[in-house]
């Protein structure tokens, strides 16, 4: 729930003044629900009026609620959508980690595109990862690096109280500025292509609810204290990867703790989305050697493709917030929404009913206007 994309929050605040504040929170409360709903549609009601799991993934819900169209268009939409939101999750920690290299090496001769360059060959051994239990120990480290950033940028903060002021909070908005840090803090919340998955794995996946309430509360709980404690040190000079805000002795750590991050966040969406591709293509004909030659081709591939789009898109906030309006609010707002809304039609309440339209209503144009906008702000930078 975290990632490396709350680096942006406090960039999105200056675009957004006292409503980014209640968007976090809004953006907490309504990626909980959606969350709920779309692990509800795992579930139907047998004859005792149990409920069973008769789906495992958001792939089978698609397929469900599109099974008259057509048995597999659904699933074909969503996998779409995942593998774009998860190569999009790559290119970022690539940009990223090139922005950090080449504010650490200030004094070296290297563009931020030539550092990216650098991270991408330590990322090469990806290739090779074939199963989710050597990503699962890269992503606990990940964790504990994560606290660790979290932990220090607070602290520096703490340190600057005295410069605070609260009039460096706007009431007035640019609004194209406020409909890109939608589309930032968005992205920093979705996990929802996960869940499905997490749930089903739990020991007790009845508790499911009550743990998803508790992370999105502690999410946003951190996530307005590192966003406003940042802003409210920065101001006006807050900068899209906040890290470069700080002074050069606490930069340079902060830095190498945000490239072991990045480079130990990349192999989870990368290996997630291999997958997902590799599944659609492969054929259980084919020979051990032959599988193996075409996973190695895919997972090839995926990593030269996310190399080439963070050398041609190295804006950190613009590309986050592109990402979080297209795929992002997608699957986040707009398809649990909708799913739930086909699947569970007959048995909802009218203020249920109501939820969901007006979660899908707000879903989309937030989308919509996040993309026209993230887009605009893309083509000024290049242009």
């Amino acid at each position: 729930l975290q990632g490396i994309f709350v680096l942006g929050l406090p960039y999105a605040l200056l675009h957004s003044g006292y409503s980014g504040l209640l968007l976090i929170i809004l953006a907490a409360a309504l990626c909980c629900y959606t969350g709920k709903i779309l692990i509800a549609c795992l579930y139907e009601e047998n004859e005792d009026g149990q409920l069973i799991r008769v789906r495992d993934t958001y792939e089978d819900i698609a397929n469900a609620c599109c099974k008259k169209l057509s048995p597999s268009l659904g699933g074909i939409v969503v996998n779409v959508t995942q593998v774009v939101e998860l190569i999009m999750t790559c290119i970022l920690y690539l940009v990223v980690s090139g922005n950090l290299l080449s504010h650490s090496f200030p004094y070296v001769p290297l563009t931020e595109k030539t550092w990216s360059v650098i991270a991408f060959v330590t990322l090469l051994p990806c290739i090779f990862i074939r199963t989710l239990k050597i990503v699962s120990k890269l992503s606990q480290l990940c964790s504990l690096v994560h606290f660790v950033i979290i932990f220090l940028v607070i602290t520096y903060c703490l340190t600057q109280m005295h410069q605070w002021s609260w009039a460096k909070f706007r009431l007035s908005l640019e609004f194209e500025n406020f409909l890109v840090s939608v589309g930032v803090i968005i992205f920093s919340y979705t996990s929802q292509i996960f869940l499905p998955t997490l749930e089903g794995n739990m020991k007790n996946p009845g508790e499911f609810r009550c743990m998803l309430n508790w992370t999105h509360f502690f999410a946003c709980i951190l996530k307005t204290t590192f966003a406003l404690t940042a802003f409210l040190t920065w101001g006006e000079k807050t900068k899209e990867v906040i890290t470069d805000n700080l002074p050069p002795f606490l930069e340079t750590l902060v830095n190498f703790c945000l490239l072991t991050k990045s480079l130990l966040s990349y192999p989870l969406p990368f290996f997630a989305a291999t997958e997902i591709v590799y599944s659609c293509i492969s054929n259980d004909n084919h020979s051990n050697y032959r599988s193996l030659l075409l996973a190695l081709t895919v997972r090839g591939s995926f990593l030269l493709l996310t190399l080439l789009m963070a050398m041609f898109t190295p804006h950190f906030a613009l590309l986050m917030g592109l990402s979080g309006s297209v795929t992002g609010a997608a699957m986040t707002f707009l398809l649990p929404s909708l799913f739930h809304l086909k699947l569970k039609w007959k048995k909802m309440s009218f203020l249920e009913k109501c939820t969901d339209i007006s979660v899908f209503i707000l879903g989309f144009l937030c989308s919509l206007a996040g993309i026209v906008y993230s887009i605009k702000g893309l083509l000024e930078v290049f242009g």
